[in-house]
């Protein structure tokens, strides 16, 4: 193999270690890195180093990234803490579903999944938040721990004006987060109106966890 050739090779690495560097899809970057890895054993086999090459396909590449991707897998999901009797109920009286729908849909423009994750009751509810088992809360306010009592208007007629009966608005849900971060993005992109964000507060709230 000529000098030509192996330059060509060599500067692959750094041409690939910027990709890697400048690339926002987690998952594309592990792709990268993989190319990173085998480009790097090439030039060591090249050169003559054999065990070198070996090493860095075995553990620099194929190891490595695995770890990497358990790692990126396990990391970008934000846990929706529930009341287990929400999923219990039909589709068509699950108002909530549409905003988890639309969480999901923001989330993964960010390369993050929504995970619902069900609880018996409150009190295990607010223990998993507490202790950060879940990252969020998507709950109404009536079940609500953590938010402040949703004002009301008063719907009782004028004198002397008439009102047809009319079906009394839903609830909205409260969707209650820990983490600052998750909480801007829902704030900025979040446009359902059958939810109240609110961002609660570990520190400030003097739990202890």
């Amino acid at each position: 193999m000529n000098d030509n050739t192996i330059y060509l090779i060599t500067a692959l690495m750094p041409l690939a270690t910027a990709m890697v560097v400048l690339q926002v899809n987690p998952y594309h970057a592990l792709v990268i890195r993989g190319i990173l890895g085998a480009v790097a054993a090439l030039v060591y086999a090249i050169l003559g180093a054999a065990d070198v090459a070996l090493t860095e396909a075995l553990v620099g590449t194929m190891l490595a990234i695995t770890l990497y991707g358990v790692a990126v897998r396990s990391s970008l999901v934000m846990r929706l803490g529930v009341l287990k009797e929400e999923l219990q109920l039909p589709e068509s009286d699950r108002p909530f579903g549409k905003i988890v729908d639309e969480l999901r849909l923001i989330f993964r423009q960010h390369y993050m999944r929504v995970e619902l994750v069900p609880y018996k009751d409150l009190e295990e509810l607010h223990h998993a938040l507490v202790t950060k088992e879940i990252h969020a809360t998507c709950i109404q306010p009536l079940h609500s721990l953590f938010a402040s009592p949703y004002p009301t208007q008063s719907n009782q007629p004028k004198p002397g004006e008439t009102t047809e009966p009319s079906e009394p608005e839903p609830l909205p849900y409260y969707t209650t987060t820990r983490i600052k971060r998750l909480h801007e993005i829902m704030e900025a992109e979040l446009t359902s109106s059958i939810t109240i964000l609110n961002y609660f507060n570990l520190t400030e709230s003097g739990e202890k966890h």
